[in-house]
């Protein structure tokens, strides 16, 4: 447990130094050396382990609340003064290694994508204004509109746009692509990502501090410092708890006292049941389970901002989905070719035609036909006279032929509507020497696994998710029978989506919202839980989730929702191992007699159990599991 990295956290190094002390001073104690040789073994051992919380258990004493760790370490010391310093030897030791199992949970939960900020490199090669040379500078001084030059082989210094050059950069850190992806002008490139063989020249977009890299630390970072609302009402009863054992305890050593019983005897007895009712297993039952949660889901890919966020995605009953950029991939594709009869022309050769009229273009709608002619191979005709008009189309002469590609209701404004856009596909007819040669139909693919993500969601809330979108009905609906959903919104303005999912919280639904872009801001603000698709997903819309998809694999929100909910049953399961023993302890101290070094051993072993048995989650076979849980959805 005690690795280089966590020695370097303060709680473990302390625990550490305690517990080498203790091992050294119990073997001297037990074989019978004098006093003088363990003795201050003994103490080291009381100072290394206890300081630290005997401080904060002080400061927070002056705030008038009672901190269970100084209780902790008066009952050692009231142990080490009737003569029982092995016993309390034992406690600091025990108490230290538990708040370092806590410590380093939460340092996992850190750690688990920290390693990103330290893929960004600490410094950049930027070019001078007016082309006079270059300068190596800091990475962290670089300001939006910089122009970086990337050479092969470099880490990208910040987030940018490519101004010129091609390459291609391995980005998998950030958008979990297995192969490099090819970057030419125009192109984002993000900082930590490693450059491929070609040089390119980047205009910086973003401040180094709000990178991509620098937001999913920030994310990790509070998520690490916020408690859930279990924890929260655990500290308040905590206060209320202690003042109470507290009370009890100075009634057991008083009123015996008052009758007559030896002083030793007595003050054994209050420590001990000072001891076992002190709260602290039932205390850590809470954070480390919701902590290794996230932890697990940081590593692959999914960042939950808060426990708070943990234990509300165990609450989920409801979901409701995005169309573009979340089920769908959020590019356009070629799904249907309709050459007309007459035309003379078969698919291949209506794509032909399209795709090198649209060659130069750089249309969303144009770089999908030219790509699904590669996809087939085909030889693209030279194409001259290229034009534009936008919102209309594209004109170009190809093989002595006017070839004009474009909306239907621009270029055949009296004809109606075709079955392909009935069906919800975005369609262009191709037009050659003015008459219609057919028409492409074109439309967002959903993403891999989509169908299989909606029935292991629909599995997990018992309900089908419902789709929110503000695309067009048909090509809503369409999207919906390919993926499963039965419930489709559409036409919706940002305010209608936020209005939806208020509607349904209003009704007692604890719905997750899943969006990546700006008009899903204000459901993904209004919901229970909302998470964001992290690789497409617009600024806002990461600020207002709470939890991102880094990846964009859509498998993994069901499998992040198996994990809290499994988180909540490790937290109750803790609660009631918490619970037993200090039932079980009290008792025994109060109708017969417990020895303090089983009551020592058996609260604080409590403690280190619900410590363990929350960092359970942290094993990559419970995120296995997670996922394997969709295969019976």
């Amino acid at each position: 447990m005690f690795t280089s990295t966590y020695v370097r956290l303060p709680e473990a190094r302390w625990a550490l130094a305690a517990l080498l002390l203790f091992l050294l001073a119990l073997p001297t104690h037990l074989l019978g050396a004098p006093a003088w040789l363990w003795g201050p073994l003994y103490a080291a051992t009381y100072v290394c382990g206890g300081w630290e919380p005997g401080w904060e258990g002080l400061k927070a004493l002056r705030e008038k609340t009672l901190d269970v760790d100084l209780l902790m370490i008066v009952a050692a010391l009231g142990a080490a003064a009737i003569g029982q310093v092995l016993d309390g030897a034992l406690l600091i030791v025990i108490f230290a290694t538990s708040g370092a199992l806590e410590a380093i949970a939460t340092h996992r939960t850190a750690e688990s994508v920290r390693g990103l900020l330290d893929l960004a490199p600490a410094t950049a090669t930027r070019l001078r204004p007016g082309g006079d040379g270059e300068e190596t500078v800091p990475a962290d001084r670089l300001a939006v509109g910089d122009t970086l030059l990337i050479r092969p082989g470099e880490r990208i210094g910040a987030d940018g746009l490519v101004l010129s050059g091609e390459s291609e950069v391995d980005q998998a850190t950030i958008t979990g692509e297995p192969l490099p992806a090819a970057k030419a002008p125009g192109d984002e490139v993000f900082a930590g990502t490693v450059n491929g063989t070609g040089a390119l020249r980047v205009r910086v977009t973003r401040d180094p501090a709000d990178s991509v890299i620098a937001r999913i630390v920030k994310m990790v970072e509070d998520a690490s410092r916020t408690k859930a609302p279990t924890q929260l009402f655990i500290e308040k009863i905590e206060q209320r708890y202690s003042w109470a054992m507290v009370t009890a305890t100075l009634a057991l050593f008083l009123i015996p006292l008052a009758l007559g019983a030896a002083l030793d005897a007595t003050l054994l007895r209050a420590m001990t049941f000072m001891i076992v009712a002190s709260p602290c297993a039932v205390v850590l039952a809470t954070m480390p389970p919701l902590l290794s949660a996230i932890a697990n889901a940081g590593r692959h890919g999914v960042l939950a901002k808060s426990a708070v966020v943990m234990e509300r995605l165990a609450q989920t009953d409801a979901v409701a989905l995005d169309k573009t950029g979340t089920l769908t991939e959020g590019t356009p594709r070629v799904t249907a070719l309709r050459p007309l009869p007459g035309s003379g022309l078969d698919e291949d050769a209506l794509l032909a035609l399209a795709a090198a009229a649209e060659h130069p273009s750089e249309h969303p709608l144009a770089r999908a036909i030219t790509a699904a002619a590669r996809e087939r191979g085909l030889v693209l005709a030279d194409a001259t006279g290229f034009s534009s008009a936008p919102g209309t189309g594209v004109t170009a002469t190809v093989k002595g032929q006017e070839i004009r590609v474009g909306a239907p209701a621009r270029l055949l404004p009296d004809e109606d509507p075709t079955e392909l856009e009935k069906e919800g596909h975005t369609v262009v007819v191709v037009l050659r020497d003015g008459d219609p040669a057919g028409y492409l139909g074109l439309a967002d693919r959903p993403r891999p696994g989509a169908a299989a993500t909606v029935a292991a969601l629909t599995a997990h809330t018992g309900r089908t998710p419902v789709l929110l979108t503000g695309d067009n009905a048909p090509a809503a609906r369409r999207l919906a029978e390919e993926v499963g959903i039965t419930d489709v919104r559409a036409g919706l303005l940002p305010q209608d989506k936020a209005a939806a999912v208020r509607e349904w919280e209003s009704a007692g639904r604890k719905v997750l919202l899943v969006g990546d872009g700006v008009n899903d801001a204000p459901a993904l603000a209004a919901a229970h839980t909302g998470v964001a698709m992290g690789r497409a997903g617009s600024d806002l819309a990461l600020e207002t989730a709470d939890a991102v998809v880094v990846r964009d694999e859509l498998a993994t929100i069901p499998a992040v929702l198996h994990l809290a909910r499994r988180a909540r049953r490790l937290v109750i399961q803790n609660l009631v191992i918490a619970g037993t023993f200090i039932a079980v302890l009290v008792t025994w101290d109060l109708v017969g007699h417990l020895p303090l070094p089983l009551g020592v051993a058996g609260h604080e072993g409590s403690t280190v159990l619900v410590g363990l048995n929350g960092l359970r989650l942290l094993r990559e076979s419970a995120w296995r599991r997670a996922m394997a849980s969709q295969d019976g959805a």
